[in-house]
């Protein structure tokens, strides 16, 4: 049987000795960073009239799993100077899904070498060992980016932390160290940590967020076709957070698709209004099947691939209307 890993617990600083860190001060080892021109600063055409950029706060993105080729074996890492590799986590991941914050603020999304794919499923002891490892390594990258985010670009200003997969693996871990009950915690704005389970005792300080103006707090959801749980969900033991990514509140757990103000599918440039619903069921996020010309081709009933793309503009003004509450309660308080 698979087990599947959502946690990667502490690997002691001689197991990653051997890998060498990514210097940070390098451009290219940013797929976004607003000195640089890169897929995050797309907008949809259909949006664009409207679109107006502020640059209040920062967002620190972190991409998910793109290292998915099947013949390598656990314990692997991606290397950041992988071209191909570079490319196609810069035209879906950052496209798609860091893009929607484009218009708060200034997106950094670092390079970093992520974990393979199969090291979520480990099959014996020693694949489960060389996980953690392949997961150090990651986070270690991500750690070493942030921390040079945080000296070099960041400068007093509010945060925005986005994830997705296995970037929400990581992003946990660093809500956790730099965020939780530290100074820090006052910048946040609000993290989205989308595609992993968040459960509801993971932070001691930082709270759900329960309302669409909340400040300060989390939001995850992860996304299935109505009636389907999979094993690992039903076999969790731990309760996990869910948002509902339309309505935002928690005395709103359900949201039909004509409340969905826009979706994004294959065409990034075409915002698709009431396309699909939500209904928080538990532990995640259920909604029924897509409703878009050729959707008879969609049969997966795990939406994972489309945690963000579903809900792209609801994100969108959810991180303005959060980003306004932000500085609204800030003055407030001075």
């Amino acid at each position: 049987m698979l087990k599947l890993i959502f946690f990667i617990g502490f690997c002691s600083t001689s197991c990653i000795a051997s890998i060498a860190q990514t210097d940070y001060s390098i451009l290219q080892y940013w797929a976004a960073h607003p000195l640089k021109k890169d897929p995050s600063d797309q907008i949809p055409k259909s949006i664009l009239k409207s679109y107006q950029q502020d640059t209040l706060v920062d967002i620190f993105f972190i991409h998910p799993t793109t290292y998915t080729q099947s013949t390598k074996p656990f314990g692997l890492n991606a290397s950041v100077d992988d071209e191909e590799l570079n490319v196609k986590t810069d035209n879906s991941t950052i496209l798609y899904q860091a893009s929607i914050f484009n218009s708060v603020g200034f997106v950094y999304a670092p390079r970093y070498q992520q974990a393979h794919y199969s090291n979520y499923f480990p099959k014996t002891n020693e694949d489960s060992l060389n996980a953690i490892q392949a997961f150090e390594v990651a986070y270690a990258d991500v750690k070493n980016a942030f921390e040079y985010y945080l000296k070099n670009h960041n400068h007093g200003k509010p945060i925005i932390i986005a994830a997705h997969s296995q970037g929400t693996t990581h992003a946990k871990r660093l809500l956790k160290e730099f965020f939780d009950n530290e100074l820090l915690q006052q910048q946040l704005v609000a993290a989205y940590l989308v595609g992993m389970p968040v459960e509801w005792n993971w932070f001691k300080y930082i709270k759900p967020c329960t309302k669409p103006n909340a400040v300060g707090c989390f939001c995850s959801w992860r996304t299935f076709k109505e009636n389907y749980k999979p094993d690992y969900v039903l076999n969790e033991t731990d309760s996990m957070i869910v948002t509902n990514p339309i309505t935002w509140d928690v005395e709103k757990p359900f949201a039909n698709r004509k409340e969905n103000p826009g979706t994004i599918l294959r065409n990034f440039n075409k915002v698709k209004k009431g396309i699909v619903d939500a209904r928080v069921e538990q532990n995640i996020l259920w909604c029924k099947k897509p409703k878009f010309f050729g959707n008879i081709f969609l049969t997966t009933k795990n939406y994972h691939i489309a945690d963000y793309n579903f809900y792209y503009l609801s994100i969108r003004q959810n991180a303005k209307t959060r980003v306004e509450n932000y500085f609204k309660n800030r003055n407030v308080s001075n």
